[in-house]
């Protein structure tokens, strides 16, 4: 029978960890980033002006003006009705039927100038949603835009084929900025080549009426009707109901536009650039004056143009003025007149 093993201490040599050795810094080179995707051209609209707030004495000044004339209008009809009824009474219901037929009248051409400003107003709105929807990407910005667009051109015949188109994609998923990319193409952009024409239209009548008028102040006359012409069928290509005081209001805002775009003043150089050097010092003075005449027109309508467009436009894709200068001077046909 073995003995039993006394408990020993036993000492375990483990061997040493290597220490790895401490690599020397040096420069990392060779490096490179992939570039950046350029998602669209960024769209800037012209900042909103914060007015002070104050009581503005002309708007109420004219604003009383009218009432009075309107309750004076009104007592002098009243009185003319009972007038005729009192040397009549055919000539009195007679003439309480006009009466209420222009009554009639005048709250149609109330309701009509409303309509004409609030839809002015619904462009001015979709215009703010879709830069933003294109700078930011922003979805909900986009599908207010393209919604109201869809409701601007919903009773518009010529705007049933991209409607219907348009509905193919609504259960479709995508960036706010496609969205509003998508409804510019289908319901937009065709109608820019027939801006393009009215324009350069307008720009030649008005180059031909400047030549022959025998004075200045028919020059005036010509070249204020024309330009209010022109952004009246501007206003009505892109969605508009222009009447009366929409259009002074429109013109309103082209003027705005110039002004901060700094399109108001053409400068000899850019003249000379596009209809040739002397060649305007070569014909006659007055068709000079018609031409620079036909070329701030020219300029007018393309600040109509990108303030009734409802989608703000790329600059790269957008009519230049050099364009229109040259289809302005050139001797190719010409449009007849209407």
């Amino acid at each position: 029978m073995s003995e039993p093993r006394h408990p020993q201490a036993f000492v375990l040599e483990t061997a040493e960890r290597e220490e790895e050795p401490q690599r020397k810094p040096r420069a990392i080179s060779g490096i490179t980033f992939e570039p950046e995707v350029d998602e669209g051209t960024v769209i800037v609209m012209p900042p909103a002006v914060a007015r002070p707030q104050r009581i503005r004495w002309g708007a109420l000044l004219f604003s009383a003006l009218f009432a009075l004339l309107t309750m004076w209008a009104g007592l002098s009809i009243s009185n003319l009705v009972e007038d005729f009824f009192a040397r009549s009474p055919m000539l009195g219901w007679t003439a309480l039927g006009v009466a209420a037929v222009a009554a009639v009248a005048a709250l149609a051409i109330i309701l009509r100038e409303v309509w004409a400003l609030a839809r002015l107003r619904r462009i001015e709105h979709i215009q703010v949603d879709a830069a933003h929807a294109i700078n930011t990407d922003d979805s909900a910005a986009a599908k207010r835009a393209v919604d109201s667009l869809k409701s601007l051109y919903a009773s518009r015949p010529d705007a049933q084929l991209g409607l219907r188109d348009m509905k193919q994609y609504d259960a479709d998923i995508m960036d706010g900025r496609d969205r509003i990319r998508l409804a510019e193409r289908h319901l937009v952009d065709w109608r820019d080549a027939e801006a393009h024409r009215i324009i350069a239209h307008a720009a030649r009548r008005i180059t031909l009426l400047t030549t022959v008028a025998p004075t200045a102040a028919l020059d005036i006359l010509f070249v204020a009707a024309q330009n209010l012409r022109m952004m009246r069928e501007l206003a009505t290509l892109y969605g508009g109901r222009p009447s009366t005081l929409s259009t002074l209001r429109l013109a309103r805002m082209v003027l705005s536009h110039l002004a901060f775009t700094g399109g108001i003043a053409l400068s000899d150089n850019l003249i000379q650039h596009v209809v040739g050097r002397g060649l305007l010092g070569k014909l006659s003075a007055r068709f000079g004056e018609g031409t620079v005449n036909g070329i701030l027109t020219a300029r007018v309508g393309l600040a109509a143009r990108d303030v009734c467009r409802p989608i703000p436009q790329e600059t790269s894709a957008k009519d230049t003025l050099g364009s229109l200068m040259r289809e302005l001077v050139s001797s190719g046909p010409q449009e007849k007149d209407e």
